[in-house]
């Protein structure tokens, strides 16, 4: 699958860039075409050299070359990448990522990809768990990055901890599988909900939940990736949800998301609602602020629309539903039981009570469920990656 790809490698200053010609070699071996891009501290770990003879390119770091006149464009380079994969990442290039920050040939080059653009990064311990690098990998993800996680070990400052780069295999790997999937939903539409609802007590107060979306979001990118058409139907959120193939529907209210996911389900192959829907929605909404002094002693509620059920109700036999279900109590019974009653062919059973699962995190640890009952209980992972492993998941059930 990596034959005639164009593979633009950057590294970053950190002592795990002598890995990297271990990674040319095999993109290389694959029959890849490998151009590579230093910034200037990393010469200080990796030779030029080196990294020309295996590449069998020349290396850029500078934008012009005094010594052969040569320019080297960052937006040639960003025209010409199939995926680009940054290996070593370092906190510092990380920051100026998030920022847009274009001091080098190397960053510039990344604002000018069109391409897939992974990340590998490595530091120590104490940088990896900081508060700043934990905000900046998130914005990372967020801005549709692919993070391929560093693993923990020995660091080259004697410590042990999560830090470490993760072996050139394992980048291979991530990139292999990223263009051997590639194209596999190609012609098929998918609708994604996510995102939570707002629903007005007055115009300027609502009742709501905390879900940002996220989990949606990245179902919808991952199905993108693979070459479907996506709808997206998203609730208020500060994520962004751009991307290559995908065309997003803002909602507010479940009313609105209701009459979104109605008129785009007729003509989806394969839909997933991921949204946090509210169920209950206030019955009086007063066209002026309510007042303080005014007093307020009760919001009267009634049910929304069980949008899940509506669209089971009408699924046809070529279509794929896919549901979540977010339980404190009884979780795999109750989870269930919604797949049976909503007409669901699986259900993405989430707890409140596992440790990283929920709302407000990038991570998640979820049981995917089938109609015959078969389970597979997923370990804590990013949202990135449960999403891809969904994904998989659907694929098998399509065969």
């Amino acid at each position: 699958m990596l034959k005639g790809k164009n593979i633009l490698i950057g590294i970053t200053g950190g002592i795990a860039a002598y890995k990297v010609p271990f990674l040319i070699r095999f993109f290389k071996k694959e029959g890849a075409a490998v151009r590579v891009v230093l910034t200037p501290y990393a010469k200080e770990f990796v030779t030029p050299l080196t990294l020309s003879v295996l590449s069998e390119q020349p290396v850029q770091s500078d934008f012009y070359n005094t010594t052969d006149g040569i320019w080297h464009s960052h937006i040639e380079n960003g025209l010409w990448a199939d995926a680009m994969v940054i290996a070593p990442l370092t906190a510092n290039t990380m920051a100026k990522m998030v920022t847009g920050i274009t001091d080098n040939l190397l960053l510039a080059s990344v604002l000018s990809a069109r391409c897939p653009v992974f990340i590998a990064p490595a530091m120590d311990f104490d940088m990896y768990r900081h508060v700043t690098t934990q905000q900046n990998v998130a914005k990372l993800v967020q801005m549709g990055y692919h993070l391929i996680e560093p693993t923990a070990g020995e660091l080259a400052s004697g410590l042990e901890g999560k830090g470490r780069m993760q072996e050139p295999e394992v980048i291979f790997s991530e990139l292999k599988t990223f263009f051997e999937d590639a194209g596999d939903f190609k012609g098929k539409k998918v609708l994604v909900s996510a995102g939570s609802t707002h629903e007005p007590i007055d115009p300027v107060r609502f009742i709501g939940n905390s879900s940002s979306g996220l989990m949606g979001i990245e179902i919808a990118k991952a199905f993108a990736d693979r070459g479907a058409n996506v709808n997206l139907v998203l609730g208020p959120t500060h994520l962004s949800a751009e991307g290559q193939g995908i065309a997003i529907h803002p909602v507010q209210t479940a009313s609105e998301m209701e009459q979104a996911c109605s008129t785009l389900f007729a003509e989806s192959d394969i839909t997933i609602m991921a949204a946090a829907v509210a169920d209950f929605t206030p019955k009086h909404k007063p066209s002026s602020k309510i007042k303080k002094e005014d007093g307020l002693n009760r919001i009267e509620l009634e049910p929304t629309t069980d949008i899940l059920a509506g669209l089971g109700a009408v699924k046809k036999k070529h279509q794929l539903l896919i549901g979540f279900a977010l339980e404190t109590d009884n979780e795999m019974a109750n989870a269930q039981s919604k797949l049976q009653r909503k007409n669901l062919d699986l259900i993405v059973l989430n707890s409140l009570k596992d440790k990283g699962a929920g709302f407000g995190i990038t991570t998640n640890k979820v049981t995917i469920i089938g109609r015959d009952t078969k389970h597979t209980e997923l370990p804590l992972m990013s949202k990135r990656d449960v999403a891809r492993e969904l994904v998989n998941t659907i694929k098998q059930i399509m065969k």
